[in-house]
């Protein structure tokens, strides 16, 4: 089943940014809202941003105002810029569709640690 390819994580300190990407196939990509997930370590995954193909974004009340998501949908592209982060933000980043019936598997997500 076919796979996002998330990149651009690492290691920052609190207070830093960070931009993730994540390419994914075009059909499912150009027709679907896009979402960007985290997993912090012992807890679930949950859904921390998303963007429509028209690019109406939505996040969660713990980013808004740090992060933001966007969109090449020429390239297959989502990114998400991450700024003022906090060690709260640590976990691995995937990106997929924000529906309930997944677009795609997940891939390996991308780790981001914020850390002093």
């Amino acid at each position: 089943q076919v796979q996002p390819v998330e990149s651009g994580g690492g290691l920052v300190q609190p207070g830093g940014s960070l931009r993730v990407s994540c390419v994914a196939s075009g059909t499912i990509f150009r027709r679907n809202v896009m979402g960007w997930y985290r997993q912090a370590p012992g807890k679930e995954r949950e859904l921390v941003a998303s963007i429509s193909s028209g690019g109406n974004t939505n996040y969660a009340d713990s980013v808004k105002g740090r992060f933001t998501i966007s969109r090449d949908n020429v390239k297959n592209t989502v990114y998400l810029q991450m700024n003022s982060l906090k060690t709260e933000d640590t976990g691995v980043y995937y990106c997929n569709t924000a529906s309930v019936v997944k677009g795609y598997a997940w891939g390996q997500g991308t780790q981001v640690t914020v850390s002093s």
